[in-house]
């Protein structure tokens, strides 16, 4: 039993490893290739049997790894942020979700065969879209920047909710099947409510006091998460979900709390227990699927995609400042992600427990959605975004890592050209802070972090400019964006010199990104500059000014930096291109005190 079980989690996590790898170069949803895997590995080829080998441990360690992935989840849902969504976001994470709910429920009803509670089951579950599924496709859909802020704020905002929804129609199922009164399901909710804000309430305390020392608050904080979940759960059967997401939405929430990086620790703890529990969950499915389920799947996944989501879209949005162009993008993507699937096969888990008639139908219409919703979405928006004429052109904007003194002003440089999109990007707040006091687009966290992935609106942006103080950091970044961007789009600031930094740093360096400007500009050689008093010039260039001519006004000793062709296209001067600005060309140099 030991070397079965031990050979069936190496077997998952090396699975999961290679879907995650495999998501991250096709830049696609990774709970795709999970599922799919693990389909293949169970029903498909019966290499894994779940059930078999995991026995009695399978609900509690589905049921530990799923309160965490809800509790991970309810962490991002910031209610300040809610005020600057506007109107749209508002509307298709309140009513609009409702109402997706509402007909989704209808459709698993009538096409599904489900009985009406399941349905509405599978409608709090399946109305949720999910920033681990959104960010992805909108990497490669690239809709303009309108687009891009409505569904990555809906998959963040309504992610928690939607997980919500769920527990509480799942709450109310349970109670019900094991006759209770409403008396008894409130009490189970208030429970989960109380329990979640008490944990919530004293974590907070202990990390705001720094009672915890910083090497142990991620064990700490996990600790604490699962203690909710069971101490819930003992005072009220099945609560403890409720617990955890209330708990994560109250820390979320808490002021002079800071959980950057216990949400870092969470989603890398979150990534291994998706890639492993994804394929675990999709191993179970019987196969052939239950009778009918295969065509109702795709019936109303057909339903949701043509009908459903237009129409919650369509209600939601009314009286917005989007387009009608905008408007049919946004109603065609809504892929559905961890919530709908995680949550889904716990919950029948549980129902096929208690003896409930089409519980084993449920966790198959929800993979479907989700397999077809990933799939056909991410064949057709971008063509249809193309189609529309919503689609962003050619990236050209810059993400620059980095908020010191450096990486300001070259920022406040590039943002002074028309149409060039700069974000500045750094987990030190008192040079993002000095960023936005300069009018600069910011982003106060570590770039190439999860927390970044979901919330970094990379729209309009395809440069990386490295400039931090930090060279690792830097080299992370840039391995980070070269998939992004490509090889050739990220760039770093030396932080050594070409003499100081030889045998493996060099040879690392050269292999990850092409060195900005001059040969021997290094960081410290910059700021040394700026301080001697040079500027930062912008000039566009014409027949009777062009580049000899800039020369010769502000000294031989400038140090070109940008340039900018007349079609608007960025050129960087680099270690690697040698830039030969022409007449027409915005021209952006480093020049001496004097001028």
């Amino acid at each position: 039993m030991g070397i079965e079980l031990g050979m069936l989690l190496t077997l998952m996590l090396g699975i999961g490893f290679l879907c995650q790898w495999i998501a991250w170069r096709v830049r696609l949803p990774a709970i795709l290739f999970l599922l799919l895997a693990g389909i293949v590995a169970g029903p498909v080829t019966g290499l894994l049997h779940p059930d078999k080998v995991l026995g009695d441990l399978l609900f509690p360690i589905v049921s530990l790894a799923v309160a965490v992935i809800l509790f991970e989840g309810s962490l991002t849902l910031r209610f300040h942020e809610l005020k600057g969504i506007g109107h749209a976001v508002r509307g298709l994470v309140t009513y609009g979700a409702i109402l997706a709910l509402l007909m989704l429920a209808g459709a698993a009803h009538w096409i599904g065969g489900l009985s009406w509670e399941l349905s509405f089951l599978f409608g709090a579950l399946t109305c949720v879209t999910g920033p681990t599924v959104i960010a992805p496709m909108l990497r490669t859909v690239r809709p303009n920047a309108r687009i891009a802020n409505v569904l990555r704020w809906e998959g963040i905002v309504i992610d928690p909710i939607g997980a919500l929804f769920a527990v509480l129609v799942y709450e109310g199922i349970v109670s019900h099947r094991e006759g209770h009164s409403i008396q008894v399901f409130l009490g189970t909710v208030a429970c989960g409510v109380i329990v979640g804000g008490v944990a919530a309430v004293i974590l907070g305390r202990l990390l705001r006091r720094q009672i915890i020392p910083e090497y142990l608050q991620n064990y700490g904080t996990l600790a604490a998460v699962l203690a909710a979940f069971s101490v819930s759960n003992t005072v009220a059967h099945e609560s403890g979900l409720l617990a955890v997401t209330v708990m994560g939405i109250a820390l979320g929430n808490m002021r002079d709390v800071h959980m950057d990086d216990i949400m870092d620790f969470k989603e890398h703890l979150t990534t291994l227990l998706v890639s492993t529990l994804f394929i675990l969950l999709a191993a179970r499915l019987d196969w052939p699927l239950p009778d009918g389920a295969l065509l109702a799947g795709i019936l109303i996944f057909v339903v949701a995609q043509l009908f459903i989501r237009p129409l919650s879209v369509l209600l939601s949005s009314f009286r917005s400042a989007l387009s009608w162009r905008e408007r049919a993008l946004i109603a065609w993507v809504a892929p559905r992600g961890i919530v709908a699937a995680s949550v889904s096969a716990l919950f029948a888990i549980r129902l096929e427990k208690i003896g409930m008639v089409g519980a084993d139908r449920m966790v198959p219409l929800v993979f479907l959605m989700i397999i077809g919703t990933v799939v056909f979405q991410s064949a057709t928006a971008r063509p249809l975004a193309r189609w529309l004429t919503v689609a962003d052109p050619e990236p050209r904007g810059v993400l620059i890592y980095g908020s010191d003194t450096v990486a300001r002003d070259v920022a406040r440089a590039l943002a002074a050209i028309d149409g060039l999109r700069v974000v500045v990007a750094d987990d030190d707040w008192n040079g993002i802070r000095a960023a936005r006091m300069e009018g600069l687009t910011t982003f106060f966290g570590n770039p190439h972090s999860q927390a970044a992935d979901r919330n970094l609106d990379l729209a309009g942006i395809g440069n990386l400019l490295a400039m931090s103080t930090h060279r690792e950091l830097n080299s992370l970044a840039c391995v980070h964006y070269r998939e992004e961007f490509g090889r050739d789009k990220v760039y770093r600031l030396r932080n050594l010199s070409p003499e100081e930094s030889h045998g493996r740093a060099s040879l690392a360096g050269s292999l990850l990104a092409t060195a900005l400007f001059a040969d021997d500009m290094t960081h410290a050689r910059f700021v040394e500059m700026l301080h001697e008093g040079w500027r930062i010039k912008s000039t566009r260039l014409t027949e009777t000014f062009d580049w000899p001519h800039f020369i010769e006004q502000y000294s031989s000793r400038t140090v070109l930096l940008f340039g900018v062709e007349e079609k608007g296209d960025l050129r960087i001067a680099s270690s690697r291109h040698e830039l030969e600005p022409r007449p027409g060309w915005t021209v952006i140099a480093l020049v001496p005190a004097a001028h």
